[in-house]
């Protein structure tokens, strides 16, 4: 069991999950049904205790699947990781055993990406809004310039207080999945639409307040679809963890370290990190004939 939190019945935390697929993440009703007969299927494996399972509990799915084609063992194992995710984000967990879960050779996909040409589109809306002094669109800058600049989980975003962002300090320090903390930097272009909002703001806890709190996750992602849909971006290409995506991408193309990147993501293991080196073969290429100690000895050689 997953110390340190009270149980949630499967049959409740699958609820909420699929609740959160179609809300946020927009899956239509067939996707539903799978995920819920995976998630089903492996709560029944497990006794009822798929929710607060620890990894050595969730073994025993990898075995139970033995049988199975490798399309469907990859199949289950990324509806439980979504799954698990989930539950990290929504604080019902402070850990994600999903690592334990089998990993079928090549069933890991690449994640969607968005071209610079679309982040540039997509912050051309943003600040025409803004010249024109279209209501909230302060508000939108700020969160995408924390999405993409900083490359922020939508929770994290969400759920910032007021002063998380300070005009002289160029970082902030988050406290991420399981309660690790990490120190993220913050754009000079992020502090001054963040600063432009909160002058804009009469008090309150949160950054992004609502009536209820905090703007929610739901909200967020209908708003980036939304502006998405202005410039001609399709729905199914965008969501707030695309923009993280880019954000990732778009420095390591730019040449950024992958330690770096792990810490400023959060990422537990550089495992995940190297999901983002999905970048032009030529480019790479080029880098090891420019940087490569052995491409200088060899013409120095006679």
């Amino acid at each position: 069991m997953n110390a340190g939190h009270a149980a949630l019945p499967d049959a409740v935390a699958i609820d909420r999950f699929l609740e959160m697929m179609a809300a946020e993440a927009g899956a239509a009703r067939n996707t539903i049904a799978a995920y819920r007969s995976d998630l089903d299927g492996a709560s029944i494996l497990l006794g009822r205790r798929l929710a607060m399972a620890d990894a050595a509990v969730l073994e025993a799915l990898g075995t139970a699947w033995l049988p199975l084609a490798r399309t469907t063992v990859a199949r289950k194992a990324a509806a439980l990781r979504r799954f698990y995710r989930f539950l990290v984000d929504d604080g019902v967990r402070a850990d994600d055993p999903s690592d334990t879960l089998p990993r079928p050779v090549g069933a890991r996909g690449l994640p969607k990406v968005l071209g610079r040409a679309d982040v540039d589109r997509l912050f051309a809306e943003v600040a025409r809004r803004i010249a024109e002094g279209q209501g909230l669109a302060l508000r939108l800058s700020a969160m995408l310039e924390l999405l993409y600049g900083s490359g922020l989980r939508a929770t994290e975003l969400v759920s910032l207080p007021i002063q998380a962002v300070r005009p002289d300090q160029p970082y902030l320090i988050l406290a991420g999945k399981g309660g690790a903390e990490r120190l993220v930097p913050i754009s000079d272009r992020a502090r001054a639409a963040v600063a432009a909002w909160r002058a804009t703001l009469t008090g309150g806890a949160h950054l992004f307040p609502s009536r209820t709190g905090h703007v929610s996750r739901v909200r967020l992602f209908q708003l980036v679809r939304e502006v998405a849909a202005a410039v001609g971006i399709a729905p199914d290409r965008i969501s707030p963890h695309v923009l993280r995506h880019a954000f990732a991408t778009h420095l390591l193309e730019g040449g950024a370290d992958l330690r770096a990147l792990q810490a400023m993501l959060g990422h537990a293991d550089i495992a995940t990190t190297q999901i983002y080196t999905h970048v032009d073969g030529a480019r790479l290429v080029a880098l090891v004939n420019a940087r490569h100690p052995l491409v200088d000895g060899a013409r120095s050689d006679p």
